[in-house]
């Protein structure tokens, strides 16, 4: 599926997926974030057949024209501060998707889906 952003020179769709790369780095910066959980069936197949994506555990939903909610499912690192990582991921994941791609955020959701000691 795409989004469609529209501006004073036109019109630009732009891939969900593509959305959710942009993501998919912006998350794995963040300090505190050591990996990320699948949660569709395509990223459980690519983890079988031993590929790695910068897709897996992000979820991308088109809310309105140019409006995208973000659901990223993370592993944090055992001892850091959740509200900081979150909050700090969150901000930055809106950033980078803004900035690189001209889609605007709705919200962007961190589902901790558990602690890794690293």
């Amino acid at each position: 599926m795409t989004i469609e952003v529209k501006n004073e020179y036109g019109k630009i769709s732009v891939a969900e997926d593509l959305v959710s790369v942009v993501a998919g780095y912006a998350a794995v910066e963040n300090y505190g974030i050591v990996g990320m959980c699948s949660k569709r069936t395509g990223d459980t197949l690519a983890e079988l057949l031993g590929r790695d994506s910068l897709k897996k555990g992000i979820k991308v939903t088109t809310v309105g024209d140019n409006l995208v909610d973000i659901d990223l499912y993370v592993i944090l690192q055992y001892g850091v501060s959740l509200p900081a990582v979150a909050s700090n991921c969150k901000s930055n994941v809106k950033y980078r998707v803004e900035e690189v791609t001209g889609v605007n955020v709705n919200s962007v959701n961190i589902h901790v889906e558990g602690i890794r000691v690293v």
